[in-house]
């Protein structure tokens, strides 16, 4: 448990001393600070003037403190608030104590954890604007702020007696200022109203709540450090807004199905938090309230949906959209339920009993009903604290208890499960550290073998690492690290027997996604190990959080008579390359062929043959100054190894040219995360803009160039009878001329003659129909068109095979696992050239049995991708198309499929 700097607490002491005379009208209102109420119809506030708005309350309150972070991706300030009466902030330290006594109360005495009940506070956190289009709940934050620092009645003084509000007042600063521009933009103009043109975080926009469990921003990391680590509270609300036709909205339960294995009071929480707030929005005249229905209880694994195993009651509120900042007129007959989610029709039932008729609809209205269950949600806490805290403690104890008995857990294989043995030998090095700091960010005790052992007949080295179930956050390790199988029953399907969408992926096992091995074993592990005890620090380079944790591998550099050889399994490898190019290293080969040897096992995990050799292995001469590589290997963790014999054959790799497509109407965030990660690991490239597409020559310029997921449609632009439906139509027709897109038939042909003319085009999932209908390649994808009875894969991981002797496969596994969300599966097309497309990966043959395919997730037709492409990399030309049908840097979170993309990006 990581507690709050000594800096913070004096600053609240001092300030708690200082202003207790202070009187609340000295604080202005929302209204008198920024000339209008929040939520004004057209009226927005950046986070400049919000960041300055909370400071002045911070000065001339004693009951708000407010925290910088660290930065935001762009370099604005990250901010959380501590609201509580000046009592409790006055000793706030000693608050954290008591909650993160009850929330991992192993080691403690009754004694302890009784006093824990009676001193410590209910801690309720609560986030607002991290969609940045959902404008809103920024503008409501700086009112329920303001609000807190200046009610004095019964009521508030209750709240801020017994609570500690943690306040996030915008989850994404950049996107926060990013909306406000935009409305200033297009105020009076014909497209008023119309969506941001561009992803509203600076790399994944509306994907920025699906980064909580992997933390890839810093806004992620900044959030994570106070719910996962430094507070854990025991009350957690995401504040959204949804689609404008139906409830006006939504608060807990969440529908069906539930994604079980989190301590079972946790969803009774969520529906005594969710009708508290219910019953205070009815309360105070708000029609169209509905519960138990539109989000589903299995989501993502964002910030309010992986709450819940933290023991947190993660939870949500959606409210109904206007038309952006400006006000809408919805008709009583565009009103309508969500069919499968708990509400078929628009009409009165027991969780919606009272609907909205419709109307206009305002900004103003979403504030004013986030700032109600904002503080319905503090109220519940203040009025119940000594029952809020003693279900944190129970919570934890019984997910412990259900550890110690090695219980098994939900959907998933059976059998008892004591905890998780993750083997220190794996095929990707850098990708197993990488994933026991994702751990670790979550507060997950991890514990390391200091010597060798062997558990339920497995042996293991030192160093592996193991996650006990023992753990008040067993569900989480449960979901991140086991294997898992979406419901499939009535919940799960309509009447016809059709699916249901999943509301995000089917499958969130990080294990699988990063390509680690983690056992599960039925009996507790005994190994000598030690706790790891991580020192975490951050710092924001080029908009990308860095953490370091002080358990990072230290790499080493060792010469051999024939140089230096890099193990080209490991994602940090690259990087390392990139780093030496960046440091004027020219001279690295990879391993086409390595020297004999008749001990090479390329999948075993840590398998190394006589002479340490690999194919895909990265080699550098003797001559190479050892400084320089010691800089590298110091900085990504990889060890130089000795070359000590001369590989039978090396190929050169040198930088590539590499290009990017990115489009209007909204971004594309599959484009937004696939800079990220070239970023990540040091790769340059370019982003190409229709305009670059169409001038042609593109030869001239760039060597690859990636396509990231996409509507082929959307990337050519609508035309020649092509339409489009749905969010991507009405973009379209709102987008001002500055802001349409669509590289057209133009576009098409530049791109073709950039193949033709020997460059490398890469696709990735839909993106792939552009290259083979406009191109005429020699292929087919079997799923297109099929239905969901015929074919389903909603972010399901699935066995592969990989050549991996194919240079785009080198340092790949020969089994690996992709993670398919729709996406291609391919044949060749017979025709006389058909050595043409080579297969790089292959899904396995399905049998007689399911489950050949299908590794974690939901899977309806094995029997269409049995034996089909995954990855082909086809000539065309002097050049090539390869086509990846499923998404191999998905989020950023897919290391276990990063190297196909980085080995099409640095080659000959």
């Amino acid at each position: 448990m990581v507690f709050l700097a000594a800096s913070l607490i004096s600053i609240a002491s001092f300030r708690t001393a200082a202003q207790t005379e202070r009187q609340a009208d000295s604080i202005p209102s929302p209204e008198e600070h920024f000339g209008h109420v929040m939520g004004a119809d057209g009226q927005l506030a950046d986070w400049n003037r919000l960041a300055a708005y909370y400071r002045l309350i911070e000065e001339r309150s004693d009951r708000v403190v407010v925290r910088e972070m660290g930065q935001s991706t762009l370099g604005k300030p990250f901010y959380v608030l501590f609201i509580s009466s000046p009592e409790n902030l006055a000793r706030l330290d000693e608050l954290q104590r008591y909650n993160a006594i009850l929330t991992d109360p192993r080691g403690y005495s009754d004694a302890e954890i009784e006093d824990a009940l009676e001193q410590g506070r209910a801690v309720v956190a609560q986030s607002y604007g991290l969609h940045a289009s959902e404008v809103a709940a920024t503008q409501a934050s700086a009112e329920l702020v303001w609000s807190m620092a200046t009610r004095n009645d019964e009521d508030m003084q209750q709240i801020l007696d017994e609570t500690v509000a943690i306040v996030f007042p915008s989850m994404n600063p950049d996107g926060t200022t990013m909306l406000a521009d935009w409305v200033d933009e297009t105020r009076g103009s014909e497209h008023q109203g119309a969506g941001q043109p561009s992803l509203y975080h600076p790399y994944i926009g509306h994907d920025n709540n699906r980064d909580a469990y992997m933390q890839n921003t810093a806004e992620s990391v900044w959030v994570s450090q106070i719910l996962f680590r430094e507070w854990t509270p025991q009350g957690y609300i995401d504040h959204h807004q949804m689609g404008a036709y139906g409830p006006r909205i939504y608060v807990p339960p969440y529908a069906e199905p539930i994604r079980p294995d989190a301590d079972p009071l946790v969803w009774r929480e969520m529906a005594w938090w969710g009708s508290h707030m219910a019953y205070d929005l009815e309360s105070s005249g708000r029609d169209g309230v509905a519960g138990a229905s539109i989000y589903s209880g299995w989501g993502h694994f964002g910030f309010h949906w992986i709450t819940p195993f933290h023991n947190i009651a993660g939870m949500l509120t959606e409210s109904a959209s206007a038309n952006l900042a400006w006000p809408l007129y919805v008709h009583p007959d565009q009103l309508e339920g969500r069919p499968g989610r708990g509400l078929p029709e628009y009409k009165a039932q027991v969780t919606f009993p009272n609907p909205w008729p419709g109307g206009w609809w305002r900004v103003r209205d979403i504030v004013e009903q986030q700032l109600t269950a904002s503080i319905s949600a503090l109220d519940n806490a203040a009025r119940n604290r000594r029952t809020v805290l003693r279900n944190h403690y129970l919570k934890a104890t019984r997910q412990i208890q259900r550890g110690e008995r090695a219980e098994p857990v939900h959907n998933g294989p059976t059998g008892d499960l004591a905890a998780f043995v993750i083997p220190a030998e794996q095929h990707d090095a850098s990708a197993a550290h990488e994933m026991i700091e994702k751990l670790l960010l979550q507060g997950i005790d991890v514990q390391q073998a200091t010597e060798d052992f062997v558990h339920e007949g497995r042996a293991y080295g030192a160093g592996s690492w193991i996650v006990s179930m023992a753990q008040p956050k067993r569900g989480l390790i449960r979901w991140l690290l086991g294997q898992t199988y979406y419901p499939d029953n009535s919940y799960t399907r309509y009447r016809d027997g059709s699916p249901i969408r999943p509301y995000d992926l089917s499958s969130h096992v990080l294990a699988e996604f990063m390509g680690v091995t983690a056992y599960p074993v039925a009996t507790h592990v005994t190994a000598a190990a030690g706790r790891l005890e991580p020192d975490f620090s951050v710092a924001v380079r080029g908009g990308l959080p860095y953490v370091t944790s002080g358990i990072e591998p230290t790499g080493s550099v060792k010469a051999g008579d024939f140089g230096y050889r890099l193990d080209g399994r490991q994602n940090a490898a690259f990087a390392a390359v990139n780093r030496l190019w960046d440091d004027g290293v020219s001279t690295i080969r990879r391993i086409s062929a390595p020297a004999p040897s008749e001990n090479l096992d390329r999948d075993a995990p840590g398998a190394r043959s006589s002479n340490g050799q690999r194919t895909g292995d990265f080699v550098l001469p003797a001559v190479v100054d050892v400084d320089r590589l010691r800089r590298v290997a110091s900085a990504t963790g990889v060890s130089f190894e000795p070359l000590n014999e001369e590989p039978t054959t090396t190929v050169p790799v040198t930088r590539k040219r590499v290009g990017m497509y990115q489009r209007y109407y909204g971004g594309n965030m599959d484009e937004g995360w696939t800079r990220l990660v070239l970023e990540r690991f040091g790769f340059p490239y370019e982003t190409l803009l229709d305009a670059r597409i169409r001038s042609g020559r593109l030869i001239d310029d760039y060597d690859v160039i990636i396509l990231p997921e996409d509507n082929p449609i959307i990337m050519k632009g609508p035309g020649d009878g092509e339409q489009l439906d749905g969010y991507l139509a009405r973009a379209v027709a709102a987008a001002p001329p500055a802001y349409q897109s669509g590289f057209g038939k133009e576009g098409v042909k530049a791109l073709e003659q950039f193949v033709l003319d020997g460059g490398t085009l890469m696709t990735f999932g839909e993106s792939g129909t552009l290259a083979i209908d406009e191109f005429d390649l020699p292929v087919r994808n079997v799923v297109a068109g099929l239905d969901s009875m015929e074919y389903w894969s909603p972010g399901s991981t699935l066995k592969v095979h990989v050549d991996v002797e194919h240079p785009l496969a080198w340092g790949m596994s020969s089994m690996a696992y992709a993670l398919l969300w729709g996406g291609q599966a391919y044949t060749v097309v017979p025709t006389a050239r058909n050595e043409d497309a080579a297969r790089v990966i292959t899904f396995p043959d399905a049998g007689e049995d399911r489950g050949n395919l299908l590794r974690s997730g939901w899977l309806i037709g094995e029997s269409v991708l049995s034996q089909r492409a995954a990855m082909l990399d086809v000539s065309h030309g002097e050049g090539r198309v390869v086509l990846i049908g499923f998404r191999p840097q998905h989020r950023g979170q897919t290391w276990g499929t990063f190297k196909v993309v980085f080995n099409g990006i640095m080659g000959e």
